[in-house]
């Protein structure tokens, strides 16, 4: 089936490099008759596609040298008329008649570590294809009113466009499907979210370099090395797992080099009627090393699905003036894929605030949800960026940790975290945002690391 995937690979480079936003507004109103003729032509010429008026399901065996030579001289037909709103057309045609294809793909996909794209000529058309997993709170013609593009007339493969994505660089994990058992009846996720503790427990030295200031985290270790910190994030797991929750958040900063390998050992050494409630996916604290600022992603057996880097260093501005966050950027940017939920990406702090990086990763991939993990003085900026996010159907989970909160700016304090999500039009607007209040012992230094909070999505 490659070779399905490369022409229409070609027929959305095509398309895109050869028509302005404006065709795609007309083509969204395409007369009745001129859109029955097109459909007509591409029916004679490739019969097998249509059952009366009705696309057929592509088989691999209906992939055979007769029907690729039908269907090369029907592109070339169109392409010599300049009937772009044909070559779209068929476009359309081929997506849909591959749907049951891309759902067995999407099973095979989800039996590997990560997946790559459908077409093996993503270089020279600038155009990666993917199965376009279903999201139960997007809309079904998400961005149609807003951005003309030509993956608004795309339902079953994902289009993601080089020239959008630029020099990132993405790696694709279709979730194993036991992962979140509960979901296809339910339709709902049940967020946990925890800003962990009051003490930071690293130090941020300066160092200059290129002319630059910079500063860095060392983190400390107690008597029991890493033990303590890492056992709070294991009890904060196992309180998530009592309220049946499917995703656990961690704030940025507050892990360290041991935390990936203590939960996961833990995780491991479960029996499967203990792991049975864990969170499906846990998103660890991250920790600074090796000039990265790191994210690991568990699945609740205990497998490391992937680790998240941040991208956009942070600003500070200490005494002697402003230091950049001494990170390096790893460019790899890690989409999560699962039917009924969609594609989740992890973005840490300033990635988010990024609006430029932020709006790119959620339009080159369609995001449905975007998990934030932060280390910040307030909420203010992040509150602005979530109606960006709504604007697109992208769900936003946001974690930060009093461990950030500095003396004199507890107004901005009033919340350590929100839940920015999509309401059905029938819904009480108010739903849309749900805080996470800071509780009264972060003011007065007293942490008795109890706090938790949880938020359901669910389906519109």
């Amino acid at each position: 089936m490659q070779l399905i995937y490369n022409i229409i690979a070609e027929l959305c480079s095509c398309i895109i490099s050869s028509c302005s936003e404006d065709f795609f507004v007309k083509y969204s109103c395409l007369a009745a008759d001129i859109r029955r003729s097109i459909r007509t032509r591409i029916a004679d010429a490739l019969p097998g596609l249509f059952d009366g008026s009705l696309v057929c399901q592509l088989r691999e065996e209906d992939c055979t040298d007769t029907f690729f030579k039908s269907l090369s001289f029907l592109i070339e037909s169109f392409k010599a008329e300049s009937d772009f709103f044909a070559v779209v057309t068929l476009t359309q045609v081929l997506d849909e008649s591959l749907e049951d294809e891309l759902r067995a793909q999407i099973a095979e996909y989800q039996r590997e570590d990560f997946s790559v794209v459908l077409n093996t000529n993503r270089e020279s058309t600038g155009i990666g294809l993917l199965p376009r997993c279903s999201c139960c709170w997007e809309r079904k013609r998400r961005l149609s009113h807003y951005y003309n593009r030509m993956d608004n007339f795309l339902f079953n493969l994902l289009l993601m466009e080089n020239a959008i994505l630029g020099e990132l660089i993405d790696k694709h994990f279709f979730l194993r499907p036991d992962l979140f058992p509960g979901f296809a009846e339910r339709k709902c996720l049940k967020i946990a979210a925890t800003p962990l503790r009051l003490e930071r427990k690293f130090d941020v030295s300066l160092f200059a370099e290129d002319r630059v200031q910079y500063f860095k985290i060392d983190y400390q270790q107690d008597s029991e090395g890493f033990n303590t910190d890492n056992e709070l994030v294991w009890q904060k797991i196992l309180l998530a797992a009592a309220q049946k929750s499917d995703i656990i958040v961690f704030p940025e900063m507050l892990g360290n080099p041991a935390t990936a390998s203590y939960v996961s050992s833990r995780l491991k050494n479960l029996t499967d009627a203990q792991r049975k409630t864990i969170p499906s996916l846990i998103i660890l604290p991250s920790f600074w090393d090796k000039r990265r600022n790191t994210v690991s992603i568990l699945d609740k057996f205990g497998s490391l699905v992937c680790s998240q880097s941040k991208q956009n260093p942070f600003r500070v501005e200490f005494s002697n003036g402003g230091a950049l966050e001494g990170i390096y950027s790893s460019l790899v940017v890690n989409i999560f894929h699962y039917e009924g939920i969609g594609r989740i990406a992890i973005l840490i702090c300033k990635d988010f605030l990024t609006t430029k990086y932020m709006e790119q990763l959620m339009r080159c991939f369609k995001l449905t949800l975007i998990i934030v993990p932060s280390f910040s003085t307030g909420s203010y900026d992040f509150r602005q960026s979530f109606d960006l996010c709504a604007h697109d159907d992208c769900n936003v989970v946001w974690i930060n940790t009093c461990a950030a909160l500095e003396k004199g700016k507890e107004c901005n304090f009033d919340n350590i975290g929100y839940v920015r999500k999509r309401v059905s039009r029938n819904d009480d607007e108010s739903q849309t945002l749900s805080p996470m209040p800071i509780c009264g012992g972060a003011f007065s230094g007293t942490c008795t690391h109890d706090c938790m909070y949880y938020e359901t999505i669910q389906g519109v």
